[in-house]
Formats: C-alpha cells, sequence, structure tokens
C-alpha cells in the first residue's frame, strides 16, 4: 500500500517554492446579490500548476509542520496584492485578503501598503480575520486590526456561525464585512442557524455592516443567503476561482459602511462628574494596551462611591447575567492582584469558562491559564488597570460593564472604597472590552512561528528525530490534533512503497499509544485501509475483522446520533473534527467513550481523498468529569439551600431583610444608570394581631402566607418583595418614571393595600374561619426621598407608622 500518494511533501519543496515565488493567486468573485454584478474578488492562494503544492490545503499544511506559515502568509498577500494589480482588479472593484490567525505578530503590512501605494488606480483592500485570532492572540489581533484601518482598508469576520464564539467577538472587531460560514446556507435551517442569524441581522443594522453569504453552489443555496439577510454573494454558482476577473458579468461597486476606528478612543477632551468635582484626562493618543477601561467612561459619567463588598456583589450579578446568556457572550474581568482571584472566585469563573464563549482575567502575577480554559494576563505594576476593577459582559443583544477605580483607602479590605460607574451604552462597553483584550497576549505565551527569514533556518520540532531518516516519532503526551498533523508529516516524508523508510514508518505508528486509521473516502462506504495495533486493542477485534469496514461497526444503539451527524457533516465538507464518542468494544459491545480527531487529506486537485483518525480511550476521564458534574450538581443544590435558609423568610418563602438590601442595592445602581427612579414601600397588617390572639398563631401564619402569596401574584416580575418580620412587609418597586414616580407608586400601592385586605379562609387546621385585616403603608422614592436604600427603608417606614396612626385617630373620632 502506498501511503505517500496524495499527500503534501516536506519542507524542502516549499521552502524552494517561496524563494522562487512560485506562490500565485487565484480569484473568486463576489457578487452583488441584488444587481448580479460583481462587486469584489477574494484572492485565493495556489502553489506551482502540477506540483504537491499546488492546491492552499497541501500549502498550508506542509507549512505549519515545518515551521513556515509567517513566510507562507506573507507570499500570499504579496501575490495577491501583484496580482490584482496585474489582472487590473482596482477600484472600484474591492481585494479580499486573508491574514493567518497563527501569525498575526510577524505579520508584516509595510510591505503591502507600499505595493498598494503604488498602482495607479486605487487597491480598494478587505482583510478577512477568524474569531480564532481573537480568540488565541487577541492582542496581536487588535493591534493589526488598528494597522490594516489606519491604511483605509476594512475589515470583514469570517467563518461566522462556525462557532458561537464569532458572535462575542463582532462587537469587539467591528467588522465591515460579516462573511457567513457556508453550512448556514448549505445546511436545511435549525435552532443554530436562527442563532446566528438574529445575532448578525441585529449587529449589521446597528453597524451597517455588509452580509456576504459563502458556498453558494446552486439555486437553492441563493435562495436561502437572500432569506438569511446577506446582500453580497460568493460560491460556485457565479464562478469558480481563476486567474483574472470572471467573464460576462457586469462590474460594479461594494459599498461599505463609513469608516468608523475600532482603536480605543483615546485622545478625546473630556471629563467625568466626581462630586462635583471634573477630572482631567490625557488628550495624547496612546496605545490600546496603555488605555484603562475606567478612562473611556464617556463625559459627564456620574460616578459613585462604595465599599469593596457592594462591587463584589455587583459583579456577582454581572457574572449571572453572562452565565444566562451562554456561549454567545464574553466576559473580561481584572483582579487588581492574583491574591484577589480566590477560591470562591475560581469555583464562579470555571462555570463561565464552561458555558460563555471567551473569559479573561488580568491581575498582576496571574499565571496564563489561572484554571483551564481561562485566559490570565499579568499587569505590570504601573499599569493603569492594576488600580481598577472592571468586569465587561459583551454579547449580541446585551452589554454591560461595571467599572471602577480604588481610592487608595487602607484598612479592612472589604471596606476599601472604589469610584465606580454602571454602562450598558454598547460602544463604551465595547471599548472597554478592546482595551482588556489589548493586553492578553497568545494562548501559549510565545509566537507560534518564525517570520518571513525564517525559510532559511533550520527545521526543529518538538517530536524527536529519527537519525538519518527525516522521519518523526510522536513524543507521548501529546494531543490527537497535534498526533494527527505528525501523522501527515510521518507519511509525507515516507518513500516508496516497501522501501525502508516506509517500513520505518509502519514502526514508528505502531509505537503509538493512541490509535491511528486512514480510511479512503473515494471508494463505496469509505473503508478502513490502514490502522495501526493501538486500534486493534482500542476496538477489540482482530486486523480481518477491521481492514475493508466503514469505522461505524465501534457504533451501537446508545451512541449520540447528534455527534454522528457532526462528524459525517465534517466528512461531507472536508474539515477536521474533534470530538468524544460512546463507542463499543469487541464480540461483548464493552462500552468505552473514544476521544476523535479527524483530519483530511487532499490529492494536488484539491479533491477530499482519504481521512486520518486519532483515537484515544478516555473513559476513565468521561467517568471521572461525571462524577465531578454530579458532585457538583450536589453540593449546588446543598449551597442553594444553605442561601435559601439565609436569604429567605422560613414561613412564606420571600427574602428576608439581608437579601433585599443587597437586591435592593443592585435595583438602585441600575436606577441610577438607566435615569429611573425607584420606589421603597413599607407595609404592616392592621388587626394581625387580634387574628393571633382569636384564632391562634396557625391561623396567623397562614395569614401571612396568603398575604404574601398575593403579593407575589400582584407585583412585577423585577420588584423585590420581603418580609421583614412579625406583620411587616417591604417592597421595591423597580422601572418607574423619574417624571411621576410619586403618582406611579401610590397606584400600585392602593392596588396592594385592596388585594392584601380581601378576607382569607383559613384551612380547618386553623379553625376554618374567614379573617381579614387592613393594610397601613408608607412610600419612599429615589432620589427625591433619599440616595441609598437605607434611607429609603426609613424614609418609607415613618411615613407608615404616620399613616397608621393617622388611621387609628380617624377611628377613634369616628366612633
Amino acid at each position: 500500500m502506498d501511503l505517500t500518494s496524495d499527500l503534501v511533501r516536506p519542507r524542502e519543496e516549499l521552502a524552494s517554492t517561496l524563494r522562487a515565488g512560485g506562490v500565485h493567486s487565484v480569484f473568486q468573485p463576489i457578487i452583488d446579490l441584488a444587481t448580479g454584478a460583481v462587486v469584489a474578488y477574494e484572492a485565493l492562494a495556489r502553489g506551482p500548476l502540477g506540483s504537491s503544492l499546488h492546491t492552499p490545503d497541501a500549502l498550508f499544511s506542509t507549512a505549519r509542520a515545518h515551521g513556515l506559515l509567517a513566510a507562507l502568509d506573507s507570499a500570499c498577500r504579496t501575490a495577491a496584492f501583484h496580482g490584482a494589480i496585474e489582472h487590473g482588479l482596482v477600484e472600484p472593484l474591492t481585494l479580499f485578503v486573508n491574514v493567518e490567525p497563527e501569525v498575526l505578530h510577524s505579520a508584516p503590512l509595510d510591505e503591502l501598503l507600499s505595493i498598494a501605494a503604488s498602482v495607479p488606480d486605487r487597491l480598494r483592500v478587505v482583510v478577512e480575520l477568524t474569531e480564532r485570532a481573537l480568540a488565541h492572540r487577541p492582542a496581536e489581533l487588535l493591534a493589526t486590526v488598528d494597522k490594516v484601518r489606519a491604511a483605509g482598508w476594512a475589515i470583514a469576520l469570517d467563518d461566522v456561525g462556525a462557532d458561537p464564539m464569532s458572535l462575542a467577538f463582532m462587537p469587539l472587531l467591528r467588522p465591515d464585512v460579516v462573511k457567513l460560514d457556508l453550512r448556514l446556507v448549505q445546511d436545511a435551517p435549525g435552532p443554530d442557524v436562527a442563532q446566528v442569524m438574529n445575532a448578525v441581522n441585529a449587529y449589521a443594522e446597528d453597524s451597517g455592516a455588509v452580509v456576504l453569504a459563502e458556498g453558494i453552489e446552486d439555486e437553492r443555496h441563493l435562495q436561502l443567503a437572500l432569506a438569511l439577510g446577506a446582500s453580497l454573494g460568493q460560491g460556485w454558482h457565479f464562478g469558480r476561482p481563476k486567474a483574472g476577473p470572471a467573464a460576462g458579468r457586469a462590474t460594479g461597486q461594494l459599498h461599505l459602511p463609513a469608516s468608523r476606528p475600532v482603536a480605543l478612543p483615546v485622545a478625546l477632551p473630556v471629563a467625568l462628574t466626581s462630586a462635583g468635582a471634573p477630572m482631567e484626562r490625557q488628550q495624547v493618543p496612546r496605545p490600546a494596551a496603555e488605555v484603562s477601561p475606567f478612562s473611556l467612561l464617556p463625559a459627564g459619567t456620574t460616578l459613585r462611591q462604595a465599599p469593596k463588598k457592594l462591587l463584589i456583589e455587583l459583579s456577582k450579578q454581572l457574572e449571572r447575567e453572562a452565565l444566562r446568556l451562554g456561549n454567545t457572550c464574553l466576559v473580561a474581568a481584572t483582579f487588581q492582584e492574583a491574591r484577589h482571584f480566590t477560591p470562591a472566585t475560581t469555583g464562579r469563573y470555571r462555570d463561565l469558562v464552561e458555558r460563555t464563549a471567551f473569559v479573561c482575567a488580568l491581575g498582576e502575577d496571574l499565571s496564563a491559564e489561572p484554571l483551564p480554559g481561562l485566559r490570565g494576563t499579568t499587569l505590570a505594576p504601573d499599569d493603569p488597570v492594576r488600580g481598577e476593577w472592571d468586569v465587561v459582559v459583551l454579547a449580541p443583544h446585551f452589554s454591560a460593564a461595571l467599572l471602577a477605580r480604588d481610592l487608595g483607602d487602607e484598612g479592612p479590605d472589604a471596606q476599601r472604597r472604589f469610584e465606580y460607574a454602571l454602562t450598558y451604552e454598547r460602544a463604551t462597553v465595547a471599548a472597554a472590552g478592546r482595551a482588556l483584550l489589548a493586553r492578553v497576549s497568545a494562548a501559549d505565551g510565545q509566537a507560534s512561528d518564525r517570520t518571513a527569514e525564517a525559510v532559511e533556518a533550520p527545521t526543529t520540532s518538538a517530536a524527536a528525530s529519527l537519525a538519518g531518516t527525516g522521519l518523526m516519532v510522536t513524543v507521548p503526551g501529546r494531543g490527537a490534533g497535534e498526533l494527527a498533523d505528525e501523522v501527515r508529516d510521518l507519511l509525507a516524508t515516507a518513500a516508496a512503497p516497501g522501501s525502508a523508510r516506509e517500513e520505518l514508518l509502519h514502526r514508528a505508528l505502531a509505537a503509538s499509544t493512541s490509535g491511528v486509521t486512514i480510511a479512503d473516502v473515494r471508494r463505496p462506504d469509505q473503508p478502513l485501509i490502514y490502522v495501526n495495533p493501538a486500534f486493534y486493542r482500542l476496538s477489540g477485534l482482530t486486523p480481518e475483522q477491521v481492514l475493508g469496514r466503514n469505522c461505524r461497526f465501534l457504533q451501537g444503539p446508545d451512541t449520540d446520533a447528534r455527534t454522528v451527524d457532526a462528524i459525517r457533516s465534517a466528512i461531507k465538507t472536508g474539515r477536521e473534527w474533534t470530538g468524544v464518542l460512546l463507542n463499543h468494544r469487541g464480540p461483548g459491545r464493552t462500552p468505552w467513550w473514544n476521544e476523535i480527531h479527524l483530519a483530511p487529506v487532499h490529492d494536488e486537485s484539491g479533491v477530499l481523498v482519504q481521512y486520518i483518525g486519532i483515537q484515544t480511550d478516555v473513559s476513565d476521564r468521561v467517568r471521572a468529569e461525571r462524577e465531578l458534574l454530579i458532585e457538583r450538581d450536589r453540593s449546588a443544590v446543598y449551597l442553594a439551600r444553605i442561601e435559601q435558609l439565609a436569604y429567605t423568610d422560613s414561613l412564606t418563602g420571600l427574602a428576608n431583610r439581608r437579601r433585599f438590601e443587597e437586591h435592593a442595592e443592585t435595583a438602585l445602581w441600575s436606577a441610577r444608570a438607566a435615569g429611573e427612579a425607584l420606589a421603597v414601600v413599607v407595609c404592616d397588617l392592621d388587626g394581625f394581631k387580634a387574628v393571633n390572639d382569636t384564632h391562634g398563631h396557625a391561623a396567623g401564619d397562614e395569614l401571612l402566607v396568603a398575604v404574601a402569596e398575593r403579593l407575589r401574584r400582584r407585583l412585577r416580575r423585577s420588584d423585590l418583595v420581603c418580609r421583614l418580620g412579625g406583620d411587616e412587609f417591604i417592597v421595591a418597586l423597580t422601572g418607574l418614571a423619574a417624571a411621576d414616580a410619586a403618582s406611579q407608586a401610590r397606584s400600585i400601592v392602593e392596588g396592594l393595600r385592596v388585594e392584601m385586605s380581601r378576607p382569607v379562609q383559613l384551612s380547618a387546621a386553623a379553625g376554618g374561619s374567614c379573617v381579614s385585616v387592613q393594610v397601613s403603608a408608607g412610600i419612599a422614592v429615589h432620589p427625591v426621598d433619599g440616595d441609598s436604600v437605607i434611607a429609603l427603608m426609613h424614609g418609607a417606614d415613618q411615613r407608615m407608622f404616620a399613616n397608621k396612626r393617622g388611621a387609628e385617630a380617624t377611628q377613634v373620632v369616628t366612633t
């Protein structure tokens, strides 16, 4: 069997191709769906015609395997610019070019700028980026975006919808063009498509961005693209990539939204209001990584002061909101110093990592990964963010930021005071998020590739070289994706069938502890054509029972059908896939959990011919994770019960005074930010003691429970209600219009009094009588009657007693 067929060749051929300028571009038309005119072209890289490096998959997989990605990426963009100029793809046409996320740190734009400047007719450029770049290299991507926009070029966010993470990052990049992942027009519509389009259309409406649908291959795809709101289209339905312009199509102009900087607005002469005193802000432009989120608050923002204890509760509220938003939400937070990232914080942020798109934490001495999946960044002692408490939550339909500055108090940590503001203004929240992410460096903490000069440098690898062969043996502990890349590298260096090098290749694969399979996707039912000994052990079958069969024999009736569908979809579209699937071993069909990484292999013409599969038994890990989840759920139930006992009234189930004060403080904070009013109402039951004395305490308890239930039903979902104790209740009415808050509150309270005063039929156990009480109430309204929860509670209490005394006096006179 010839394992070297259809695979890329080693580093020397690519290095020679780069030195000789052998990389060139072909151009795929981008169509205005309303007019049918070509308005842009996307430049696609190709290697020398007839060579094993002709296809983009071959080019880039070889470059990644041999450390030449930065050199190839630079050569691709240079070829794109020269090709566009040569074929006249200049204004009014637009040129789309790609930047590989892994080489943002070394993507030189100066050469491209000089090429563009030399064109007689202006070269209009859109640079395509993916959300993977922001997730893995935030600081470098944002710096690149600044350079691109400074050059007068536009930004496109590619593959939107392939991962929910792209939806979270749209407000940070502010792309001019949103490129929908091809599956959105090629697959049947479903809830995930609706989620993507809901977010994309909201962003496009807000920003004026243009929506481009990729993968349009037939009329059905075109109609779905139009239905999804796309105004631009790209795909074989409009023409395949070629060296020059598309024939037979009119030319138009791509109209993009007005230029707007993504860089942070640090040069505006604005002032904040702090206790009536203006604060100066620097007017000298600074790099994004030197700007603090607090300094981005708009002019006229009113700042409040609060102890750390309150900011903790406000932060938790934003974190709960992020958990509700789920996998399209981004969270960025600062902690001043690593010691403030406590075990309790770790538990909350573990949940955020699992349920949101991206989470990062910044603080002095914080590690690069404070917990798995959490991006950490240390802050220098002189970084302005070092003195701030910032929490940013950003999603397609929600934005909020708590931005606070330490006032430098000494004494107990919980009593340290901060000056803070809460903003829901989307532009400010996005700018604050960019300021924080501009400080988050590459996920691995170092550059991931060499620059263009590395073409002449010797090759290095984390794998150990076999002396005199050029083959590489996998280092134990490597991930499945890395192993798949190494298998491709092994196969790429193998010689003819039966040679000593192929024999050594088989020995290397036989030594792997992970199962390695190769399936031929050109043949019916995509049979396995190679498996290593580790896979025999995993499957529990002999080579004769495995080779020539589709690997679905590992599956059973309890294998998750959605995961199987995801694998089939990936293979159908030629994508890599990684996931965990329940499989069954041997004749006894013993279940085991298989972590699978599938990597496609294409021939010289770009046709998908094989799939490499790396398979690992992770049953112990899955069982441990499930046991951990069960224990976490059990602990969460216990904690919820403890919290319920600590914060609720055991008789009525209403919040107690402690919980009411905390939630009312948050509601008051939101009211200030939104320019609304809030009313606090204290209610006392008149005649309750007589019920207790006449019918007993069981009757009094039933009456209190009935009154509490009526309060719940009568109030709005956003209102707060608690039992203070005895026969006293307190209510916070939120979202009142500032202009007539008092009259709104009086109207609501009158309805509450009527409802609470209706007779209550007691149960037989409590005597079976029908009892009733009257209600005295007092109202205090923010901001007229006080600017704190305690002041409002006190004011409402005083008015309640005044009203009660007035009612009693009236009753005496009447008698």
